[in-house]
């Protein structure tokens, strides 16, 4: 690609030198003495770049960046000064430039001037191509090595993170490599969990990970030991990298400690964010508290109990905290707390449950225009960024910074796009979610799914004496063979949880100190 360059300088002549060596490296460089030369050239031609002298003859370099703001406001303007004075700094960075430089200035400065302002998105997308090419073969190793549940979080983290960075460039051909990567670490994190899960309730600390019931006893209620006050916002279907695109905003008002954990199965909010305000296990809440607990074929919100399973958690623990709790599914209640937020400000224990990203992820499958506005995972994370900056969820951070409370953001389970269609046979009473069945007499493919057919072992509950469950693995979903075709279509490409992946599993648990910046 050529690119032309406009440099304006009363000295031009003394900046030969520097214009031969551009020339040689394959620029065009136009020049012009003056600003209002400068003026008119910009507005018979286009340029990649313009060096532009602040202290010259007529009109200053300041006037003349403001008049060629107004014709090309997106070409890219670099001032070349001799005066250091912070006042022109300032003058000159509020109009936006791209660059600041102080005469003298060096064949190599200017070079790098250029390569910055015209070629920085191609030489990050190459460098960041080539960085992940040299750690795909050390990743893929890492992916079969795998053993422990704190190797598959780091392994995810590392995915995660080549995902977000190949996903900035248009590399179609590495995010497919990442795609693939991802694809066979979920294949091998599958077989993981179906020989590790059913251990993790018998072993010790050390050998299992933090679970979903675990959550207020183990991080949540230590911290209001030696905390004043917390406020808790447990975000629906969040996963983790939806979170890392929500950081930096979150960073500009808080300092932040991630750590990671993993949802039960199913991983499902009916029985993953139960679990985490009674601080029991589903079978355990079904036993010891019926009046909270719905089972799949239960008519019924399946989620209504939370701050009364909270309470008992809290009691149960013999805790004396005060709390609040509110679950926000729409904008009106979000706005309500944002201006009657000293009402939660003067609370020991504050818990917010907003459920947007899932409603999100079923409007994606129910609504065409959400499809195309989230047809991919990094369309996905760029509607929930979108919709965060505008929500009054961070304006409700904003206001807890203020206050000087920390926070905790975390999460009932992550989400996966699916779309590899599996059979299996069940009677009327089976469970509808796609990720996992509960049913008797289930028919499937045992390799393709992780079967539970004794559900007390792993603490979950059943209908009937005969019920199992299956859980679909890395982005299979589960379909009945009445309509196979109708079905298979209809939800292939759509976002689905229940099952076992690392999106849905592995999820973010994020502390957030104020730091009032």
């Amino acid at each position: 690609m050529t690119i032309n360059i406009l440099w304006v300088d009363d000295e031009i002549d003394v900046l030969k030198p520097h214009i031969i060596f551009l020339e040689h490296k394959g620029y065009i460089v136009d020049t012009a003495t003056n600003g209002e030369d400068a003026i008119e050239i910009v507005q018979e031609k286009n340029f990649d770049i313009i060096f532009l002298d602040e202290n010259m003859p007529g009109i200053s370099g300041l006037e003349a960046l403001k008049e060629i703001k107004k014709i090309k406001p997106h070409t890219p303007i670099v001032m070349i000064t001799k005066s250091e004075e912070e006042n022109i700094m300032e003058q000159a960075i509020g109009s936006k430039i791209a660059d600041y430089l102080i005469k003298p200035v060096n064949p190599k400065q200017i070079l790098l001037s250029i390569k910055k302002n015209t070629q920085h998105s191609q030489l990050i997308e190459n460098t960041t191509s080539s960085t992940y090419q040299s750690e795909f073969g050390k990743l893929s190793f890492d992916i079969s090595q795998a053993n422990s549940y704190a190797d598959w979080i780091d392994i995810y983290k590392k995915i995660v993170y080549w995902e977000l960075e190949l996903s900035s460039g248009d590399n179609q051909s590495m995010l497919e490599v990442i795609n693939h990567q991802k694809n066979d670490a979920n294949n091998e994190f599958a077989k993981f969990i179906k020989k590790n899960y059913r251990t993790w309730f018998e072993a010790d600390e050390e050998d299992k990970p933090l679970l979903s019931h675990n959550i207020f006893k183990n991080k949540i209620f230590p911290l209001l030991d030696t905390e004043e006050k917390i406020c808790v916002i447990v975000i629906d279907n969040f996963r983790y990298d939806q979170w890392k695109v929500l950081e930096p905003k979150v960073n500009q008002f808080f300092d932040i400690k991630e750590e990671m954990y993993y949802s039960i199965l199913p991983t499902a909010t009916q029985y993953a964010r139960n679990a985490i305000f009674a601080g029991l296990m589903p079978l355990d809440i079904q036993k010891l508290f019926p009046q909270y607990w719905l089972n799949d074929e239960d008519e019924g919100g399946k989620n209504m109990f939370e701050e009364e399973l909270l309470k008992t958690q809290i009691d149960r623990l013999a805790k004396k905290i005060p709390f609040v709790y509110e679950k926000i599914t729409n904008s009106k209640q979000g706005k309500k707390i944002v201006s009657d937020i000293n009402k939660y400000t003067n609370n020991k224990l504050t818990v917010f449950v907003y459920n947007f990203i899932d409603m999100l992820s079923h409007a994606r499958t129910e609504m065409d225009i959400i499809k195309e506005l989230a047809s991919d995972e990094a369309a996905y994370r760029s509607l929930t960024q979108g919709w965060f900056d505008h929500s009054d969820l961070f304006d409700i951070l904003k206001k807890l910074n203020e206050s000087g409370i920390k926070v905790i953001i975390t999460t009932d389970h992550g989400t996966i796009k699916v779309n590899n269609p599996v059979k299996v046979i069940g009677d009327k009473n089976t469970s509808t979610n796609l990720r996992y069945k509960l049913g008797r007499n289930l028919n499937y493919n045992k390799k393709e799914v992780f079967d539970i057919e004794n559900p007390h072992e792993v603490h979950l509950p059943k209908t009937n004496i005969s019920s199992s469950y299956i859980f679909a693995c890395n982005n299979d979903y589960l379909v009945y063979p009445n309509n196979y075709n109708q079905f298979a279509a209809y939800y292939k490409n759509t976002f689905q949880h229940g099952g076992v992946s690392l999106e849905e599993m592995i999820i973010p648990f994020i502390t957030l100190s104020p730091n009032k910046k």
